[in-house]
């Protein structure tokens, strides 16, 4: 039996969010400071510029983790990688190489406690059903997920999207049943939630971080004529039809 003072709540650290088997760890505070860092550690906790770790309990489950994400293991806890083979390996690194992830992602099965590598980043939650069962992301989100849920790489539906839009031409998607852990560049409070029914949103950018994989994504232009486009000031434009759920982050 491991018994730790992780989980006691105190004026340092308090768990902020959970969902399934994960849980969040907000550090309220960084006491491990200096006479030169503390004033600006003090203003950036104020901010909300904190440490947060995530932790996800195991009772004979299972979770896939970003290459080394990793940071302390107890219990009967055991690894192994998420490759099946040379051609699985080889799809692996086209995949990671288009999408920027890594491309190998160890998996923790058994019975303990895995702590992720805290991160000043803001910790998303995502249950899978909530998404209709598959959600797709923009690079560099992906932090964990339960090892029920399943990852490929899609293609974005034409060209002029990755060409025009700023976008890559590739994205991750998950899909299956489980709990993700996505890494955002602003807290939940700041997301903004779109939930479209057979319906048009236009993005001035690639300020969509999620979306839901029954959207069709296009590049377009603002007005109906280039030189219209020019003149507003806005030119291309970022289009989401169809029905369901983007999560945009304003900046």
């Amino acid at each position: 039996m491991v018994k730790t003072n992780i989980f006691q709540q105190s004026g340092v650290r308090q768990i902020v969010d959970a969902c399934g088997n994960f849980s969040v760890l907000e550090f309220a505070r960084d006491v491990s400071v200096n006479k030169m860092s503390a004033q600006a550690e003090y203003f950036a906790g104020k901010m909300g510029l904190r440490k947060r770790q995530v932790f996800v309990r195991l009772n004979g489950n299972g979770v896939i983790l970003q290459a080394g994400a990793m940071q302390i293991t107890t219990g009967d806890v055991n690894i192994a990688t998420n490759i099946q083979g040379a051609g699985d390996f080889l799809k692996k690194m086209v995949g990671g190489k288009v999408t920027g992830e890594s491309a190998v992602k160890p998996r923790y099965t058994g019975n303990g406690i895995v702590y992720l590598e805290p991160t000043y980043k803001y910790i998303l939650l995502e249950d899978l059903a909530n998404w209709g069962g598959a959600l797709t992301i923009e690079d560099g989100l992906f932090l964990a997920c339960d090892d029920t849920v399943q990852m490929k790489v899609v293609a974005r539906t034409n060209l002029s999207s990755a060409a025009l839009g700023g976008e890559g031409l590739f994205n991750n998607m998950l899909y299956g049943n489980g709990v993700v852990a996505l890494e955002s560049p602003v807290p939940r409070e700041e997301l903004l939630i779109f939930d479209l029914e057979n319906d048009v949103i236009k993005i001035d950018g690639n300020m969509a971080i999620a979306w839901t994989q029954g959207l069709q994504f296009t590049v377009e232009r603002s007005t109906k004529s280039l030189i219209g486009s020019a003149a507003s000031g806005e030119g291309l434009v970022n289009v989401y039809r169809g029905t369901g759920r983007i999560l945009v982050a304003p900046v």
